[in-house]
């Protein structure tokens, strides 16, 4: 399987999990594990209404969360590892063991190591940190103060990139109260992203003033130019490569009108289908679709953040 390799060390913290799972009260860990939530709700945990009900970038995001744990599942269901086959077969106690190990873990070795300190646990996310999580040779975890930090403030560190919620969205079933920015949405427009060197953290509009950013005005002025077989692509591709602002700016301007049109008509039209979406959400009961509540938010701070786009 494609990342496998990549996959193994949040394996092993499943099976690590499951096996303190097993040794119930004789666990060292079992008031932690006791004390972890039932219900999850990120995109392991989602079903398919709930894709359904998701804009197609976060949708995609949250699908590859389940579609890793389904691999992971069909490992633990071969055996060879030292559980029980009652607990290797059973896909709701392998679920939330995953969840546990996919959300609480910290890198250590990137795509080698992972690992859980059950204290370190009790930290959560913020926007701007103030502490971070280390282990030394030993395998000690420490926690450092990044700065001077006020008494009875809370310690926080980074669960990840907040200027793009979706990925920890997927990842972690959370959406933060002060992230600054959100994906434009312009899934279609990939690969002009990927020709322009761009990634999806760069692609963003400001929730707080629908602010755009200079990636976003390059992809859509680059995919007209493609779209259009116009003379000034390879100009502004290679531009764009070599940081030549000049030349940027200067093909920017002679198409600044369809560039601000074709803009106009993706905001648009996301905010069309994101008011479809909100409706179809509102239409699941929320007692078997508990995760509907958060979809809803999701999808509400796009809109607001889209809106206040629309409104420049």
């Amino acid at each position: 399987q494609v990342g496998a390799a990549d996959r193994l060390p949040l394996f092993r913290l499943m099976v690590k999990i499951l096996r303190e799972y097993e040794l119930g009260m004789e666990s060292p860990y079992y008031a932690w594990l006791n004390s972890m939530p039932k219900l999850f709700y990120n995109g392991v945990a989602m079903s398919d209404a709930c894709f359904e009900a998701l804009p197609p970038y976060v949708a995609r995001l949250a699908f590859n969360e389940r579609q890793n744990f389904a691999y992971d599942f069909d490992a633990l269901s071969r055996g060879g590892v030292p559980l029980s086959p009652e607990t290797t077969r059973n896909e709701d106690i392998a679920k939330w063991a995953y969840n546990i190990a996919l959300t609480r873990h910290q890198v250590v070795i990137p795509a080698v190591e992972k690992k859980i300190s059950p204290l370190a646990d009790m930290l959560n996310h913020g926007t701007y940190p103030n502490v971070e999580i280390t282990y030394d040779d030993q395998g000690n975890c420490m926690v450092t103060a990044m700065y001077d930090i006020p008494a009875g403030s809370p310690l926080t560190v980074s669960l990840g990139d907040p200027s793009n919620p979706s990925p920890m969205f997927a990842t972690y079933g959370f959406l933060e109260d002060d992230t600054p920015g959100i994906f434009c949405k312009a899934l279609e427009h990939e690969g002009e992203m990927q020709e322009l060197g761009y990634g999806f953290k760069d692609m963003l509009f400001g929730t707080q003033t629908g602010e755009i950013s200079a990636q976003v005005w390059d992809v859509f002025l680059y995919k007209l130019l493609k779209d259009n077989n116009d003379e000034n692509q390879t100009n502004f591709l290679t531009a764009v490569r070599n940081n030549d602002e000049g030349t940027k700016q200067q093909v920017a301007q002679q198409y600044f009108p369809y560039t601000l049109q074709a803009l106009k008509d993706h905001v648009d039209g996301t905010i069309g289908l994101i008011n479809q979406l909100i409706m179809k959400a509102n239409t699941y009961d929320r007692t078997t679709h508990p995760r509907v509540v958060i979809i809803i938010a999701h999808n509400e701070l796009v809109k607001e953040t889209f809106e206040k786009v629309q409104s420049q």
